[in-house]
């Protein structure tokens, strides 16, 4: 499959350097500026284009946004419209009830809207406990002082001071989606396979003891109880990030062109 990229920062470059272990070929990167620095670290290999007519020229059957909230506000309903399946990183955008409308009506005309499961575990029993009988969720993310950093929690707590694990905000999955766009993305994938925004219940803890980025998902209902776990190493480049999130997003692509999904 060919496919455009939009966006290079920490997620868009990890999923170019994990593609490049597939078949899958990289036609085109969608970034604000096209700048030399950028064109040298895609080796000249790869078109850089500012805008997404151009991208669509060079003819993607995916595309993947990793380029934060606005730019699936910006690029996403076009994308699909013009027929081009579209992989969506930011998921958390679609906490916006026009967003995500306008993004299920394009798809519905065009390509495929794919949500990945991120760093998450458990979105696949979730999903099918959901049409068993789904009657409560929660999830609750832990993360290092840094990965909450340049965010609405430095308003909420002392990240500087704080020395063991705490809590800083409890709400809905749509307040935490929309309040921390750079660290809750998760959380939209999982109420849009579940119980939904406004019904998914939301912990986030900075813990000054984090390895990693803990991620817990629990449900029951008349299905019976979930409950999955992952602790993810961050992406160097960004510590708000866990490493599986790009590698969800290429299980995502290769679901779309594989023979066969798992």
């Amino acid at each position: 499959m060919n496919i455009g990229i939009i966006g290079y920062g920490a997620i868009g470059a990890a999923l170019h350097r994990a593609l490049t272990e597939t078949s899958h070929t990289v036609v085109g990167v969608l970034a604000r500026r096209q700048t030399e620095a950028l064109t040298t670290r895609l080796r000249e290999t790869v078109p850089v284009v500012t805008d997404l007519q151009s991208l669509l020229r060079l003819s993607p059957q995916i595309v993947v946004e990793c380029a934060g909230h606005d730019a699936l506000r910006a690029y996403g309903a076009s994308a699909l419209a013009a027929g081009a399946h579209l992989v969506v990183a930011s998921v958390g955008a679609l906490a916006d009830p026009a967003l995500e409308a306008q993004l299920r009506g394009a798809a519905a005309q065009g390509g495929r809207l794919v949500i990945p499961s991120g760093a998450l575990g458990g979105l696949d029993a979730l999903g099918a406990a959901v049409r068993a009988g789904l009657d409560e969720v929660s999830y609750t993310s832990r993360k290092a002082p840094s990965a909450w950093k340049g965010t609405k929690a430095e308003g909420l707590i002392d990240l500087e001071s704080v020395t063991s694990a705490a809590v800083f905000f409890e709400g809905t999955a749509r307040r935490a989606a929309l309040d921390f766009p750079q660290n809750a993305n998760v959380v939209a994938a999982i109420a849009l396979a579940g119980v939904g925004f406004d019904r998914t219940r939301v912990r986030l803890m900075v813990d000054p003891a984090a390895t990693g980025n803990r991620h817990v998902v629990e449900a029951r209902g008349n299905f019976g109880d979930l409950s999955a776990t992952v602790l993810a190493r961050t992406l160097p480049e960004n510590p708000k990030t866990s490493m599986l999130a790009p590698y969800s997003l290429v299980r995502a692509i290769s679901n779309l062109a594989d023979p066969v999904m798992v």
